[in-house]
């Protein structure tokens, strides 16, 4: 599989509930920005993470079990579920319509959970840099300035039950806060997620039990710009 190939599979395999990382025609723009080729739905395991605490916000011990058991068991129902249902396509087997159906938004869901769990490890930092200019740009020119953001985007993400993300559309090419209540819901279809943050209580509540403001709070401090800033960029160009 191309490398090409791979980034357009990333969501459309999985449903593209958050959206495609790709915009036909863009391909060559984005290959410096993002390399997928890690992905556990191209590989098949779970992606290394890049830290393993991070003092002052996430311990060792949160962070293990949210990778194991939450993103990888959802790459393992993923890979399973896609597994079975190319062999039945394939084989020519008939599944009942009622368990098709279920084993398709199975495999939506738990695609997506991968490719969230992904982004949101891979957007954490120790220590938050200054935001680089495009997304910055951006930003301020969306929501009136970088606190402004801040604020909603902090809304959104203590309202929501599963996922909250800033996101870029290509449509029309605006900045969007999207509050996500499961895998599957929420999206803007062919948004690029910039920034997102994980609001299951599984991303947090043995830090922090139910303190789930405090969290979100704190999750501002250790936002990867540099990494939202080359997310921007890829899907900007």
């Amino acid at each position: 599989m191309s490398n090409a190939t791979r980034r357009n599979f990333l969501f459309t395999s999985s449903g593209a509930a958050a959206g495609t990382m790709l915009v036909p025609g863009i391909a060559e723009a984005q290959a410096e920005q993002y390399d997928f080729s890690a992905s556990g739905l191209v590989t098949g395991n779970p992606k290394p993470l890049r830290h393993t605490s991070i003092p002052g916000f996430l311990s060792a011990e949160q962070i293990a079990p949210h990778h194991t058991a939450h993103y990888g068991g959802a790459l393992r129902g993923y890979s399973g579920i896609d597994t079975k249902l190319e062999e039945s396509i394939k084989a020519g087997t008939t599944i009942d319509t009622s368990a098709y159906g279920a084993m398709h938004r199975a495999r939506q869901s738990k695609g997506n959970s991968v490719v969230l769990h992904e982004l949101y490890f891979d957007g954490l930092v120790p220590r938050s840099p200054d935001p680089k200019t495009d997304v910055r740009t951006a930003i301020e020119k969306r929501f009136g300035s970088l606190e402004k953001w801040a604020d909603d985007f902090q809304t959104s993400a203590k309202s929501a039950a599963g996922w909250a993300m800033l996101t870029y559309h290509p449509v029309n090419q605006k900045l969007y806060n999207v509050v996500s209540d499961e895998h599957a819901m929420g999206p803007l279809w062919m948004a690029t997620p910039l920034v997102v943050i994980d609001v299951y209580e599984h991303a947090f509540y043995i830090d922090y039990h139910n303190r789930k403001a405090e969290y979100v709070e704190k999750f501002m401090d250790h936002i990867d710009w540099a990494e939202a800033n080359g997310r921007y960029r890829g899907a900007a160009a």
